[in-house]
């Protein structure tokens, strides 16, 4: 049999085009398309906190934030332990995070946010398991007010969270743990597997031996967290950016400490 040429663009849409065409038809998108039809403008003119997975989170009084509403993201299920509490929603979007995590994944007992691209990765999906369309060859850059719609990823799981920060209705935006900074350096995206310790992370085990993870993109990123900061000062609101010494300059800095008095 003869193997198919992707790099015709036309057939290229074409596998688009039936892979969007699944992603609306199948029972799991329309349950998650309705679970995010009631999160539209649930939470609206309240606060909520990103928490990103930073070193940083280790100089960080997290349990603070057990009163407060928020997304945690990727592995950070590894502190709830520590915490004594978990984060109000929890979102993925990178294909090897799921692959690798999967069963961790749907043992969170909060509404999980994953791409539908990760489906497969995925045997049976909870009941709180939300598939986000984020779909192949979708490449606009663009900021994404409802989710319900394809969007585009910035190339970190942080900007998927902002977009669903802004869908839910939250008025403002704090960021903790996203400290910009990594000790790895190489072509951006690329897939690698981990050698030793995690030292890009709050844990050294987060992304450890023997973990395949992808390189980061910071300049993608940067370029999101502009369309961000954009869209939420257009609507009227606000992200603000709580890491201690994170290296990220895109956004308004305020005292973690200060927050909260």
């Amino acid at each position: 049999m003869r193997a198919l040429n992707l790099n015709n663009p036309v057939l290229r849409m074409a596998i688009c085009l039936k892979y969007r065409a699944d992603s609306i038809t199948h029972p799991w998108r329309r349950q998650s398309r309705k679970v995010l039809t009631g999160l539209m403008d649930l939470h609206q003119g309240k606060r909520c906190f990103i928490i990103g997975n930073g070193p940083s989170l280790k100089q960080t009084d997290l349990k603070k934030l057990r009163d407060e509403f928020t997304f945690g993201m990727n592995r950070i299920y590894l502190m709830f332990p520590e915490l004594g509490f978990h984060t109000t929603y929890y979102v993925a979007i990178n294909h090897l995070v799921v692959r690798q995590c999967a069963e961790d994944i749907l043992k969170l007992p909060m509404i999980k946010f994953l791409p539908w691209s990760s489906r497969r990765d995925i045997r049976e999906p909870t009941p709180d398991t939300v598939f986000l369309d984020h779909i192949c060859g979708h490449n606009k850059h663009n900021f994404t007010p409802d989710l319900r719609k394809p969007f585009w990823s910035g190339a970190t799981v942080t900007y998927v969270a902002l977009q669903l920060a802004f869908h839910m209705g939250f008025e403002q935006v704090i960021l903790v743990g996203v400290d910009h900074s990594y000790y790895h350096t190489g072509t951006p995206g690329k897939a690698v597997i981990s050698q030793g310790d995690d030292p890009n992370h709050f844990s050294p085990s987060y992304f450890g031996r023997g973990f395949e993870w992808e390189l980061p993109d910071l300049p993608t990123s940067e370029q999101a967290y502009r369309l961000a900061r954009q869209a939420y000062e257009k609507a009227g609101r606000q992200i603000l950016d709580a890491t201690i010494a994170g290296k990220l300059t895109t956004f308004e800095k305020v005292d973690y400490g200060s927050i909260f008095m």
